[in-house]
């Protein structure tokens, strides 16, 4: 899951420092990756793979897992990736604007690196799916173990315990939230201290640190080959969280994490189950669960399905976040973001995206049935996303970073190797049921590029008909209509064009207010933008003023507010007193040259459903006047 983070509603405070941080950060990004020991290695010793249980198999498998964890997430994340910070900001659409910026002397590869950022986005959305469904479905398996004859309860307890997760969360998750820490951080010291009663029994198991065990591995299993990478990549699912959540924690906390804690006890663990399956090949069928001794089994499952929830949430509320990151930068319709939260900004609800996921994960589990299942389709939009963070991420320092090339090429050349050589390995698995998440990357990256492109067209068209703002002052002046009091506020995309809500106004009312701002909102490819750099007002006289608000791609476009702060001489935004016009556009699909037809029509339908800019960008209700147009595509 590549944003798994990004979000996380369950941000700490400004208060919460040190220690305390560390604990937060542990809950928040390390529950994708902290529940991979759950299937991995069991995936990897299942029979369609052809790898035997032998010291070689186990060994090379062992080592393999290993060298992964130190090079893509240690290495490529921890140590380089968590550098390319849009102001303290992570994740793909951050990252997307960074590499923006840097290609903006080379328009061609930006775009394409934007349509690559987007890609990686859409992936994100149908990997939420299975990240819950696999984990979940893995945590609550374990009962298998426990009680003869409960297999066919698996699907409809997990199924429960997903459809609990996603109707909660429209209440928020605060009070949960304050659980994740420690939960988390007791999860990895058990996931440790079984590895570590593995690795007693079976010391020889730590000759899998040497890395000729995975070299040898490809020599004795040539039929396998880059194959079994599908499988041990399964050990690297919910590394992109520790880039995505880097705006809530900061760099350090997450690094710190990963060293002093999440990395040992998922080495540990993954070298227990290791040991065990030296000793008991028969352990492959769940290797995870039997390390644990058997008094221990059921508080066991009960601990992963914790652990497991906790990872799914993590997943939940990335994909709030980065939808609402995706709607400020404009490719995706507004929709009704609610506050879960009077104290954390970051804690938000978007009710259309958490039902989209929860019929897709319970469709997940119906048909899959199994982790096992699961697993044989998981990976594709996990290596999808990782590799076009590299190529974004190359692009950043090669294009605006001044690394020496020395240095930079050879280590980007080695992320992208690996990179590419587990999505090879993954391939395959869209003919084996990896085509849902890869099915629905495709159908939300044409939805976000034809709401990006459909925007453009609509003000390409309003634009052929615009009016220059100075002209028309200088017209007034000729023919003053009548003035009231007050003042108009009319939002347009342009700030050199006169409204079309404010000509139908001056048309229909043969009015005119006695203060006119035309206002233009702006959307950066930064977080955040400072306060004093929110605002830029000027001035033409006869009452008319231009207004343009700047807003991060991160925060609430709150614009009476920030109207309320732009202090200007001769400018008067008294709630009472200020009246706010808006333009509703209604599509036309023609024959006329923009997009093909069906996506005119998909774009109409997103139009229709869009929530409104008095919603968005927080108006008064009983001080806004709409006033539509048509407009042919």
């Amino acid at each position: 899951m590549s944003e798994a983070a990004t979000a996380a509603n369950h941000s700490p405070s400004s208060k919460t420092t040190g220690l305390g941080l560390l604990v937060a950060a542990v809950g928040v990004v390390y529950g994708d990756i902290g529940t991979s020991p759950l299937y991995t290695l069991k995936e990897v010793f299942a029979g369609h793979y052809g790898v035997q249980p032998t010291p070689e198999g186990v060994l090379g498998v062992l080592s393999l897992v290993f060298w992964s964890l130190i090079w893509v997430v240690s290495v490529k994340y921890v140590l380089f990736i968590l550098r390319a910070s849009n102001q303290g900001e992570g994740g793909i659409m951050a990252l997307t604007a960074l590499a923006r910026r840097a290609a903006a002397p080379y328009p061609q590869l930006s775009r394409v690196l934007v349509l690559l950022g987007l890609f990686g986005a859409a992936l994100f959305y149908g990997d939420s799916m299975i990240t819950p469904a696999i984990s979940v479905l893995s945590a609550v398996e374990g009962l298998e173990l426990a009680f003869d004859g409960i297999g066919h309860w698996v699907v409809p307890l997990s199924l429960i315990v997903l459809v609990a997760l996603f109707l909660i969360q429209k209440h928020g998750t605060a009070r949960i939230g304050i659980l994740f820490g420690p939960v988390m951080v007791l999860w990895f010291v058990v996931l440790g201290a079984l590895g570590v009663l593995g690795i007693v029994q079976r010391p020889e198991v730590l000759q899998a640190l040497n890395p000729a065990w995975a070299v040898r591995f490809f020599v004795l299993h040539p039929g396998v080959g880059v194959a079994i990478l599908g499988a041990v990549v399964l050990a690297l699912t919910g590394a992109e969280a520790l880039y995505a959540d880097m705006g809530h924690f900061g760099r350090r906390p997450i690094a710190r994490a990963w060293f002093m804690l999440v990395l040992p006890g998922l080495v540990l663990n993954y070298f227990g189950q290791g040991a065990l399956i030296l000793g008991n090949p028969e352990a492959v069928r769940n290797p995870f669960y039997l390390l644990a001794p058997g008094w221990a089994l059921l508080p066991m499952v009960a601990l992963a399905t914790l652990a497991t929830i906790i990872a799914s949430q993590a997943v939940i509320s990335g994909a709030f976040s980065l939808t609402r990151q995706a709607i400020q930068l404009g490719y995706v319709p507004r929709m009704f973001i609610q506050h879960t939260s009077s104290e954390e900004q970051g804690q938000i609800y978007i009710g259309t995206v958490n039902w989209a996921l929860m019929v897709g994960v319970v469709l997940l589990v119906i048909g899959f049935e199994s982790s096992g299942a699961l697993a044989a389709a998981y990976g594709v939009a996990v290596t999808g996303t990782m590799l076009i963070t590299t190529l974004l991420s190359s692009a950043v320092v090669l294009l605006a970073w001044k690394t020496p090339r020395w240095l930079a090429i050879p280590m980007l050349l080695g992320f992208l190797l690996v990179d590419s050589l587990y999505f090879a390995a993954n391939a395959p698995k869209i003919l084996q049921g990896g085509a849902f998440p890869v099915v629905t990357g495709v159908a939300l990256f044409i939805l976000m590029t034809t709401w990006k492109r459909g925007r453009k067209i609509i003000v390409e068209r309003l634009d052929e008909a615009a009016l220059p703002l100075d002209l028309f002052i200088a017209s007034l002046q000729a023919q003053p209509p009548h003035r009231v009091q007050g003042t108009a506020v009319f939002l347009c995309a342009r700030t050199d064009a006169v409204p079309h809500a404010l000509l139908h106004n001056l048309l229909h009312n043969q009015v005119l207010h006695e203060q006119v701002v035309v206002l233009t909102v702006v959307s950066e490819d930064e977080p955040r933008v400072s306060a004093d750099k929110r605002c830029e007002v000027e001035a033409f006289g006869e009452g008319f003023f231009r207004v343009t608000l700047h807003f991060g791609f991160i925060e609430e476009p709150d614009v009476p507010l920030a109207l309320s702060l732009c202090q200007r001489e001769g400018l008067d935004f008294s709630p009472m007193r200020t009246t706010y016009f808006l333009s509703r556009e209604t599509v036309i699909a023609t024959r006329r040259m923009g997009m093909a037809r069906w996506r005119e029509q998909l774009f109409a339908f997103l139009l229709r459903n869009a929530n409104s800019n008095l919603k968005y960008f927080q108006l008064p209700l009983n001080r806004v006047i709409e006033l539509g147009t048509q407009v042919e595509m």
